[in-house]
């Protein structure tokens, strides 16, 4: 289902606003939105190889046709709780940077259409996630969406998953 958010016209003469495609995808309560050019596949969620030692909210990794691919799980990763993986959980397989990088998500939501004019500055207070890591708040219909900057989270050095010098 695609859905497009309403920006407005603007003034005479302006010229629309630019408008990206987010992929939206809920954890626990809370819908998000990333941007669908850093997707490469959506697939189920399969069992992971277990890594020594990797921080908690990092699963493990799956082989992916000869690419190891580690695996975040958001939920444990932003401390929105405990979940039990079912038919609807399904890993987002990211391409960001020269990684590719797999994150678990209660569902996929849709594909949506989202200007640039109609995502907000988040407030001060979104520290939970931590806000360098959101580009924003949308509303959609009665929706309103996190958008994640994700790859300024995947990169980020708190997550380890990448050398110092790739970014």
């Amino acid at each position: 289902m695609l859905q497009t958010a309403d920006s407005g016209f603007g003034q005479p003469g302006e010229l629309p606003a630019h408008s990206d495609q987010y992929l939206s995808f809920t954890l626990g309560h809370e819908e998000y939105a990333i941007d669908i050019l850093k997707v490469q596949e959506i697939r189920g969620y399969d069992a992971v190889t277990r890594i020594a030692g990797a921080p908690e909210f990092i699963k493990g990794v799956i082989n992916l046709r000869g690419i190891i691919v580690p695996i975040v799980d958001l939920r444990i990763k932003f401390g929105i709780g405990s979940f039990d993986y079912t038919a609807f959980t399904v890993v987002i397989i990211l391409k960001v940077g020269a990684r590719v990088i797999g994150i678990v998500v209660d569902s996929v939501c849709d594909v949506i259409d989202l200007s640039m004019s109609a995502i907000k500055p988040a407030p001060e207070f979104a520290a939970m996630v931590g806000s360098e890591f959101i580009a924003g708040l949308a509303s959609l219909q009665e929706r309103m969406l996190i958008v994640l900057d994700i790859e300024r989270m995947l990169l980020s050095t708190d997550l380890g998953l990448v050398d110092q010098d790739l970014h």
